[in-house]
């Protein structure tokens, strides 16, 4: 995971140096060519990236050091070293389908501001997340 927290570490920098040129380049040639016109829409997502990007980041550097090293880490690895099981997916999971969609259902209330319609799609992906979480903590189906 060194690998990858030293990536998002790089996308970090990146991230904010960019938003800091974005800005001074913005505010010297921003629209209306007049000094002072930031536009503050992409020096907002350039920053907010940057965090983004430094959160996870962080998370790898953090797993990293109480994780194993991993065949990606070194580099005379084989493809056979990286053999075995990788964990445990559900293959009949419903979950992921019924959260994507009250995630659509609170994507269209926020889209045309229909504020009730908010509220309920929230608790369906509430609901959807919590049944997704706890699928297997509830014992066999019962058929």
């Amino acid at each position: 995971m060194k690998v990858e927290a030293k990536l998002f570490e790089f996308l970090t920098a990146f991230f904010f140096l960019a938003g800091i040129l974005y800005t001074v380049a913005t505010a010297i040639w921003g629209p209306g060519y007049g000094y002072g016109a930031v536009e503050w829409v992409g020096v907002t997502g350039m920053f907010l990236t940057g965090g983004l990007t430094l959160i996870i980041g962080t998370y790898f550097r953090f797993v990293s050091n109480r994780v194993d090293t991993r065949p990606e880490d070194y580099e005379d690895a084989e493809v056979s070293d990286g053999a075995g099981e990788l964990g445990f997916f559900s293959p009949h999971s419903w979950w992921p389908i019924l959260l994507s969609a009250s995630v659509a259902v609170v994507g269209i209330s926020v889209a045309l501001q229909l504020y009730w319609l908010w509220f309920f799609g929230g608790l369906l992906v509430v609901g959807a997340a919590w049944g997704l979480v706890f699928e297997y903590h509830k014992g066999p189906e019962k058929h």
